[in-house]
Formats: structure tokens, sequence, C-alpha cells
């Protein structure tokens, strides 16, 4: 008698790291014998990786698992798992409320979904949320690109920004060696990846809590170090990394970025807010001044460098001319793109108990305020692209229009061009860029780069 296959379903909202999780326990999935179904009501196993960091991603959870416990009280050996911020935060209260649940586990128990999900398999509710060491992840991950992957650098944050729920769900920091992350980039070159996007909640924070100083007396493992460490490995043509913090940037780092060829130039750190009061209220440790003057040091280095950052509308207290602040400084920087958000009160974090709230009508405006102004000089930077050659890593095809490609530049601009991506698929290709739009280019193949043997 044959038995059909076990199926799983990954459902993932939320940053990159979340899509890194997701990566990791897709692997220990297939490890364990089940297969990837596409369709979430074709799957024995439905596992959603949450986010909390919007008010409005945590809803969107909650719908998706109500659908499923409807299933399950028709289809009682369907296994629901949640993982993930939301997870974390909520803990057995999920249980409760949602009594068709089977696993609930916090991010630092990804690498655990084996052991958990076998005492769920063996008839446990279980709820993992407690704070673990991470332990080094062996497992091969079941990776959704061919061409690009993420390589976990460091856990957690110890960081204390009034607004932000991730050092209560992700936990304390927690660097991988230099060494694993080598072995890693390593594997991922001789498979054929061409680039990789180092990961951490707060990346320049690598290393912090590793053992040893350098003679002049600073950590001596820095993500400066850990770049210059890995920049040789055979294969991966581009590095990238995320997400950085103000805080923390340093020139080293900069000058580090300059000088290794394979680093892109792209640059993504959050600010925030334009306004030094907001930010001394948000707890971010560092003015407007200061992150001015990194995004100067960055172009004196790399005058074409690609800037990208976070910034919130609406946080309590903030006036009007707080706010006008925050349009100064992204109408003075210009960048080539900025995720904006309008504040959202998190559970168990301070600002989310003060009394000087604003409006939801004061913050959708301001937020549609903010956009416009990204448009426009979005629309800007673009026109630097024009008319230029640009070294294209060709990454999938454009799934508007099948006769396209499309993959990024160095500066993470995406581009779309006619060709055939059964041969280009991972090749790094000239493209002349015949027309510019405010986040992406079009253009025309020029040459094929065909990667040099190390």
């Amino acid at each position: 008698m044959t038995t059909s296959p076990r199926r799983y379903h990954i459902t993932t909202f939320g940053c990159q790291m979340n899509k890194a999780d997701s990566e990791r326990m897709a692997g220990i999935l297939e490890d364990m014998g089940f297969e990837w179904s596409e369709d979430p009501n074709d799957a024995n196993v439905i596992l959603y990786n949450t986010c909390t960091i919007r008010d409005n991603a945590e809803h969107k959870v909650y719908s998706h698992l109500g659908r499923q416990a409807k299933r399950k009280q028709e289809q009682p050996d369907l296994t629901l798992i949640l993982a993930g911020c939301v997870a974390q935060q909520e803990g057995e209260a999920l249980l409760r409320r949602v009594p068709e649940l089977d696993l609930v586990m916090g991010p630092q128990h990804a690498n655990r979904l084996k052991d958990l999900l076998e005492q769920v398999l063996e008839g446990d509710r279980v709820v993992a949320t407690e704070p673990v060491h991470i332990m080094e992840d062996i497992t091969k991950p079941r990776r959704d690109s061919t061409v690009t992957a993420w390589v976990n650098v460091i856990y957690g944050c110890n960081e204390r920004c009034t607004y932000c729920v991730v050092p209560n769900v992700r936990g304390v920091e927690q660097s991988r060696t230099p060494e694993a992350i080598r072995a890693e980039m390593a594997e991922l070159g001789r498979q054929g990846y061409k680039e990789v996007t180092l990961l951490g909640q707060n990346i320049d924070a690598y290393g912090r809590d590793l053992p040893g100083v350098t003679p002049e007396g600073r950590h001596k493992h820095t993500l400066t170090d850990l770049l210059y460490y890995v920049s040789d490995v055979p294969g991966i043509d581009r590095i990238r990394f995320a997400t950085s913090h103000p805080r923390y940037f340093t020139e080293r780092l900069i000058k580090a970025c300059a000088e290794l060829p394979k680093v892109c130039e792209h640059f993504h750190i959050p600010f925030q807010s334009g306004d030094n009061e907001v930010l001394k209220a948000m707890g971010r440790g560092y003015t407007q001044e200061k992150y001015r003057r990194i995004i100067d040091t960055i172009r004196d280095y790399m005058p074409d460098a690609s800037i990208t950052a976070d910034a919130i509308v609406g946080f309590p207290g903030e006036t009007e001319a707080q706010f006008e602040n925050t349009l100064k400084l992204v109408a003075d920087i210009g960048f080539d793109q900025l995720n904006t958000a309008a504040y959202s009160p998190r559970p168990g974090t301070p600002a989310a108990l003060w009394e000087n709230q604003l409006s939801e009508e004061e913050k959708v405006d301001r937020l549609q305020r903010l956009n416009h102004l990204v448009g426009i000089k979005a629309a800007e930077r673009s026109q630097r692209y024009f008319d230029r050659i640009e070294e294209v890593l060709v990454e999938d095809r454009n799934p508007k229009d099948p006769t396209q490609v499309m993959g990024r530049t160095r500066g993470n601009r995406l581009t779309f061009f006619s060709s055939d991506i059964a041969q280009l698929k991972g090749q790094l290709v000239q493209v002349k860029i015949t027309e510019v739009r405010p986040f992406s280019l079009s253009g025309e193949i020029v040459e094929v780069r065909h990667p040099v043997t190390v």
C-alpha cells in the first residue's frame, strides 16, 4: 500500500530575517521527509512565520490562521504551527485564542523545529518561547532563489528603541563565528550562488559578544573585519549587508565597502525621524546631524552609492514642525528608496503606553505627504542611470512579461530587459539603461560577463 507524501506549506510575513528563518525551517521539514506544497490546502503541516512590527501584519496572520483552523475541524490530522515574532510575543495565550494550534514557537527556536514537531506528532501541544542559545545551524535551507542567498550573521538585538518589539521577541544579540559564516558562504559559492546578503537585526553590532580585543582596544570581531574575512570566497561575486544602525556605523566600515570589490555600493541605514527630540524619545542614540555626516562620508568615498532607509511618522508627541524636519532630511539627502510607516503602538513597548498618541487621520496624512516626497526624490535619483551601462545580476523572469528577465544593479535597483532566462540566470550582464522609473529601470543587453574561475 502506498502512502501519500506528507506535505508542508510556509507563509512568511515581515522582514528578511523571517525569510531566512523560513528557508531554514523548510530545509528541516524536507530533511524530515516532507514535500513543499504551493497550495496550503494540500498540505498536512502549515507554518505561519509571523511579524509583529506593524498592527496590520498581525491582523493578516490571524485571518490566515482562522481559515486553516476551520479546515482543521474537518481534517484533525492537519498540523498548525505559528512561528516568529507574534508567537514569541503572545506565547501560551495563542493556544487559548486558537485551540486548533499545535505548536507556538519563537524565532530563537527555528533550528529546533524537528524536535518540536516530533513532540507534536506524538500528540503534545507545544509552546517554545523561552530564551535559548541559538545553536549553530547545520541544516541546509530550502532557499527560494538559486542565484541570491541570505546568510545570518547575528541574531537578536540589544537596542531598546521605545517603539520596537524586536528585542522582546528575538532575544539578545548572538553572533555566529566568522568561520561558520565563511563556511556557509563557501558552500553557497560551490552550489552556484552569486550574491549573498549578510543579515542581522542590527548588523553593525556583529561580534560585540564574541571574545577577543585588538591591541588598539577594539573588538577583535566587527562587521568590518567580517567583510574583509569573507570578501574572497570563491564563486560569490557580490556581497550585501542589512540592516544597519546609525549609532554604530563607522568610517572604517565605509572605507572597507569602498575597498572591497565584491561589496555592493548599497547602504540600508534607517533614520526613523529627522528630528532630534523625536529621535531622543525613540531611544535611537544619535542625532539627525550624525546621520547626515554618515551619508556625507559614504558619498565622499562612493559618490554613486545607493542609500535606502526606514522612517516612521506620527510617533507619539510628534509636532507638525518635527514632522517637517523629517521631510527636510528626505529632501536634502535624496534616498533611492525609503520604507515608510505610520507609528503603530506595539504591546510591551514604552511608547505604546504614552498618552500623547496622534490621531489616525494625522498619521495617515503625514504618511501620504512623506510618500509623495519619497516618490519625487527617487525619480530624481533614478535619472543618473539613464543612458549608463550598469552591471545586472540576472535573477529571474519578469513575472509580468515572460519575454523579459529581471535582476538588480550593484546599487540594488531592479532592472528589466528582453532576454532568455534559461541562458542568463545567475549571469552578470552589462545593460544599457534606456528607461528610468522611480524604483526600477529598463534597458538593453550589451554583454555578458562570464565569471572568472578562482
